[in-house]
């Protein structure tokens, strides 16, 4: 197929939009393939539609050679699907919602295992039915609050979502490992690096998940790695308590004056400066107990107040706070929640005051109390006293204050150990591309999927969910393939096999162009041709780099001598050759 740039639907721009935050994000618009229409949301224009159409063909070739069938939902769904499920409240304000104008209850789908599970049940009702996988590639709707860095956390998405349905635990691992397997070809076909990790399920539920995450410094996720291999998620990395410390030489806690010291590195200093240590060595701030003061909000709105303590030589980590307590949102408290507070002195908080017991199940506050699962018994610490412009220092858990339970909420840092024993940890970032999880019977229970067994009894059916960002991956694939001048995107995806420039004066230029075209195209190859009169070489060599098409054959100012130089735009190399032998030359070369 032939496409003329002369009319194509596309306009190049010279300049960055002024909301692109990553390189994608910024080429993609200047190339002419998205253009904005909200926050979060995009058009696809026909450069946009090809690579995108590129990329759902890879997905859904591994999904074809597995086994999986395509089905295709609507994104419009009736509330009561999620409410079944309980995920109406789990998904709170990031589910849109609206109303028919009869007043029904309907939302844009943010994910479809209710509909999926339903159909099922609709339609099988033996374990002859058993296994089955099927998925579709869809729109998929989720308000964030804070959309950002162009298609790689947008509003509205394409991802491909599958579901398995097995008879039995057995045939769960199976699919499992077969869709598993499938995302591992995706992802080497589409050229993306990518580091597998054990990961939270959050709302979806189940019993393991794992996270395909792509590594990249625009990375929203962290990531840890040990010398064993094995990686997680930073909200599934599981703490090494501290051995358990003698405390019985430590005197009882000491009340002391902290005027001024509205920060630990204030507090380390004005510790040492007034209570210093008895075996002269330094406080510093691993010897301070951070209290924070965070609100938990459910989906259905419901806000509690806890208190929790990590190490002041640590920053709290809020999402791994959220996953500790079942996925509610974390965030400070408010000063309309410190009004409603007791017994709590704002700026000084800590387990304990002279009179006693603050927080947790035994304090006079009521405030429940936990602390990070880092911390051992019988550490002793600096932290606040509860009364205004005052600290306690010699403060022993275990002895003196006791927590209501033990979470994950300090941040992961380089060198912390491996929760395998492996040696220290390092840290990365990265991007979700793609998650796999076994989400058991969590839904066909609250559905009422069952299907009868080969006793004739009705079992429950078991069931897994595996997703790929269609639309995030093109982006990832754009962020990782780009030059100083312009998109280079790998032959899979590419929005065509070639480009043939046609510049220069008079007629050979374009006469030439356009018997390449031809020979291209009855090749084989989709090709975009630069037809374009009265524009400047240097205008069209600026939207070639722009635009990214991997092989470039330009018919210039020898075309009348039969010459065109043919540019392999991921190398830059350039290689004068007659025009005869530009189609052997880029077909010996291609590496798709």
């Amino acid at each position: 197929m032939i496409e003329r740039l002369s009319t194509l639907f596309v306009r190049t721009l010279r300049e960055d939009p002024g909301d692109a935050e990553v390189a994608s994000h910024r080429l993609l618009v200047r190339a002419g393939y998205i253009r904005r229409q909200a926050p979060g949301i995009f058009a696809w224009l026909p450069l946009g539609l090809r690579v995108k159409r590129r990329v759902e063909a890879i997905v859904r070739e591994e999904m074809t050679r597995v086994g999986a069938q395509e089905v295709s939902f609507p994104g419009v769904l009736p509330a009561e699907m999620y409410e079944a499920s309980g995920r109406l409240a789990d998904y709170g304000d990031t589910m849109f919602r609206l109303a028919d104008r009869k007043g029904a209850e309907l939302v844009l789908a943010p994910t479809h295992e209710e509909a999926f599970t339903l159909l099922v049940k609709d339609l099988y009702s033996s374990y002859k039915d058993l296994p089955l996988t099927i998925f579709q590639i869809q729109d998929k709707y989720r308000d964030e609050a804070r959309p950002r860095a162009g298609l790689l956390r947008g509003r509205e998405f394409t991802m491909k979502d599958a579901y398995s349905f097995d008879i039995d635990d057995a045939g769960l691992d199976e699919s499992y490992g077969a869709q598993r397997d499938a995302y591992e070809r995706i992802f080497r076909r589409l050229g993306l690096e990518y580091v597998i990790v054990a990961a939270d399920a959050g709302a979806m539920g189940g019993s393991k998940s794992e996270e395909f995450l792509h590594p990249t410094e625009v990375g929203e996720d962290t990531f840890v790695v040990a010398p064993s291999g094995y990686a997680a998620n930073v909200e599934r990395y599981v703490s090494t308590p501290g051995e358990p410390i003698d405390a019985s030489g430590i005197g009882a806690p000491v009340v002391f004056d902290s005027p001024d010291t509205p920060t630990i590195d204030t507090l380390v200093a004005h510790a040492n400066a007034v209570v210093p240590r008895a075996d002269g060595a330094a406080w510093t701030a691993a010897h301070t107990l951070k209290n924070l003061v965070l609100a938990l909000t459910d989906g259905a709105g419901e806000r509690e107040i806890v208190v929790v303590g990590v190490p002041g030589d640590r920053a709290a980590d809020l999402k791994r706070v959220e996953v500790a307590f079942g996925g509610r949102e974390a965030e400070p408290a408010t000063d309309e929640d410190f009004e409603k507070l007791s017994g709590l002195v704002r700026g000084y908080i800590g387990p304990w005051s002279a009179d006693g017991p603050v927080l947790g199940a035994d304090g006079s506050s009521g405030v429940p109390y936990y602390l990070d699962a880092s911390i051992a018994e019988g550490s002793a610490w600096i932290t606040g006293a509860n009364e205004h412009e005052k600290h306690v220092h010699s403060l022993v858990l275990g002895r003196d204050f006791t927590p209501d339970g033990r979470v994950e909420a300090a941040e992961v840092l380089d060198g912390d150990p491996s929760p395998d024993g492996s040696g220290p940890i390092r840290t990365a970032r990265g991007t979700e591309i793609g998650h796999v999880f076994q989400l058991g019977r969590k839904y066909a229970e609250a559905l009422g999927l069952k299907v009868l067994d080969q006793n004739g009894k009705l079992v429950t059916v078991t069931m897994g969910s595996y997703g790929v960002g269609v639309t995030r991956n093109l982006a990832l694939v754009a962020e990782a393939s780009h030059d100083e001048r312009g998109l280079v995107w790998p032959e899979a995806v590419a929005p065509f096999d070639v480009q043939v420039v046609a510049t220069g004066k008079g007629a050979e230029p374009f006469e030439l162009g356009e018997r390449l075209a031809n020979e291209f195209d009855a090749a084989g190859f989709e090709v975009l041709f630069d037809d374009r009169v009265k524009v400047s070489p240097g205008v069209k060599f600026g939207d070639a780099e722009l635009i990214g098409v991997p092989w470039i054959v330009i018919a210039g100012k020898e075309s009348a001598d039969g010459r065109v130089e043919v540019w392999d735009r991921r190398t830059g190399e350039r290689t004068p050759l007659p025009a005869d032998e530009a189609l052997a030359f880029v077909r010996a070369n291609r590496r798709g």
